[in-house]
């Protein structure tokens, strides 16, 4: 687009703002990987004696998901199933990636993988992870 143009009888900006929107759309296409290393968004939070994660995994079901921890190690891993669509469908905006993902978490402690509580409803997997009795800090009496 050269600025000659805007003088230009029948010139519409807004048709040109949308190939320049579409070509910029598609170029971005193929940055979408990159954010689905970012999958599923986590919160984690810290109690005294246990650890709470809070994963929003929308459209998976619990059985799709891998929940493994190992001292103070949590991965989440899965697949995400893209929507089928009619061949005749045209994608004008394709956001949310879809494949397998995994997610490692470095938690602040080591947890007890034995008292590991999961939880799953409407697309938010809440995980606590509760400490070693033997790592929780202990009070030390001081006589005088």
């Amino acid at each position: 687009m050269l600025l000659s143009d805007f003088g230009r009888i029948g010139f519409d900006p807004f048709v040109e703002m949308r190939r320049m929107q579409q070509e910029v759309n598609q170029r971005l296409a193929g940055l979408t990987a990159s954010a689905a290393q970012e999958f599923p968004p986590i919160n984690l939070w810290t109690g005294e004696d246990s650890v709470a994660v809070a994963a929003e995994l929308p459209g998976i079901s619990p059985d799709e998901i891998g929940l493994t921890v190992r001292e103070n190690i949590l991965t989440l891993k899965g697949t995400r199933e893209p929507r089928t669509e009619d061949e005749k469908s045209v994608w004008h905006r394709r956001e949310r990636a879809y494949g397998t993902f995994s997610r490692t978490v470095q938690l602040p402690f080591r947890v007890d993988p034995e008292r590991v509580e999961a939880r799953f409803a409407n697309g938010l997997l809440e995980v606590e992870l509760h400490r070693p009795e033997a790592d929780r800090p202990k009070k030390i009496q001081i006589k005088g």
